[in-house]
């Protein structure tokens, strides 16, 4: 259902002429998708959260297919702010991408046949979640059920929510790699945990709509990930750590460098998310991102190695060698099994195309 396939060459510059990179991207995503589009011609995306780092991708694959297997597949996108949005990155501005101006807990519903909803409307930022934990908490529980009464009205083919590995909470020191079965959970009297908890009360209401109205809900946990269009001046470390090679300064650890993390390319992500929509199981969540593992510090070594630069490391905080470092790495092991997935790019791979793409992309 899910196999393999082989990519015909492109024809004809079909593909932003700005960005070569994006374009083998894109070709590495439909070489390894190929057989899932084949009931996906004239059918319609609503999509939220698409003007972040996985709407940018969602909407550059659903425009990559349309060009090059003349799907007529369309995506209506919630935006608070299209203008704004399609001013910065104009190549979206297409036929068969459609924007609705709204917030995605009272956005008006459209009028015309929704086939797949992809739910990825809601901000990570960490400063936003620890100077308004209510407002993000709301607008990720809200703006979940919102779109489900969407979906159960328009009775849709499948339903993506882009949950997180928040919803574990803290990952135990003695748990190298995180299941799906794990049944941790963030503090719930600690104000900053309301983006886990929120996403924990939106897989919960997923499941009861699936239960209850028959929405077929599939829910992506997921972790981290590096790539063009990930934001590199936010609280995501290897993102800082480019960007600190980018504007040659020292690539600046804000902790002590111990604790553990794993990237997943932005390519083998949409991979991962399309197939988990259009293959994965109804109301069952799927860890999304890499199992293998890094500290922080060996991050910012595999950085200078890969891009041989050598910039200074500097760590702001002193390790306790008592303490281990904490973790933040999924098992993936029920995606590599039910759906044949897994991560093709390895990490320095990761790197260097994600300095080569903000490196070149036009100011």
């Amino acid at each position: 259902m899910c196999r393999k396939a082989i990519l015909k060459p492109m024809i004809g510059n079909r593909m932003p002429s700005y960005n070569a990179l994006l374009e083998s991207d894109l070709r590495h995503i439909f070489s390894r998708t190929e057989s899932l589009w084949k009931n996906c011609k004239d059918k319609t995306v609503l999509l939220t959260g698409g003007t972040g780092f996985f709407g940018k991708w969602f909407l550059e694959t659903i425009s990559f297919l349309n060009s090059e297997r003349d799907l007529n597949l369309k995506a209506i996108v919630v935006s608070r702010a299209p203008e704004k949005f399609l001013d910065e990155y104009p190549h979206f501005r297409q036929p068969a991408i459609q924007f609705i101006q709204g917030d995605i807990r009272n956005f008006s519903f459209p009028k015309e046949p929704i086939h797949y909803i992809i739910h990825a409307g809601t901000s990570a930022s960490e400063k936003f979640g620890n100077e308004r934990p209510l407002e993000m908490f709301d607008t990720i529980v809200d703006g979940t059920r919102y779109v489900l009464n969407l979906a159960k009205e328009k009775k849709v083919e499948s339903f993506l929510f882009t949950s997180s590995g928040a919803v574990y909470g803290m990952q135990p020191a003695k748990m190298t790699h995180i299941s799906e079965s794990y049944s941790g959970a963030p503090d719930s009297t600690d104000a900053r945990s309301a983006y886990g908890e929120g996403k924990r009360a939106a897989e919960m209401l997923c499941s009861i709509y699936y239960r209850q109205y028959q929405v077929p809900v599939k829910i992506a946990r997921c972790f981290a990930f590096v790539g063009p269009y990930l934001p590199l001046d936010a609280h995501f470390a290897i993102g800082n750590f480019i960007l600190n090679v980018l504007k040659n300064e020292d690539i600046v650890i804000q902790g002590d460098g111990t604790p553990s993390r794993s990237y997943l390319y932005a390519a083998d992500l949409m991979v991962w998310l399309w197939t988990i929509l259009l293959c994965g199981k109804n109301d069952e969540p799927y860890n999304v991102g890499s199992d293998k593992e890094s500290t922080i510090y060996e991050i910012a070594q595999k950085i200078n190695e890969t891009l041989k630069t050598r910039n200074n490391i500097v760590v702001l905080q002193k390790s306790h060698l008592s303490v281990p470092g904490s973790s933040y790495t999924p098992s993936v092991e029920k995606c590599k099994k039910d759906l044949q997935l897994q991560q093709v790019i390895a990490l320095d791979e990761c790197i260097k195309k994600t300095y080569q793409y903000y490196r070149n992309k036009p100011v």
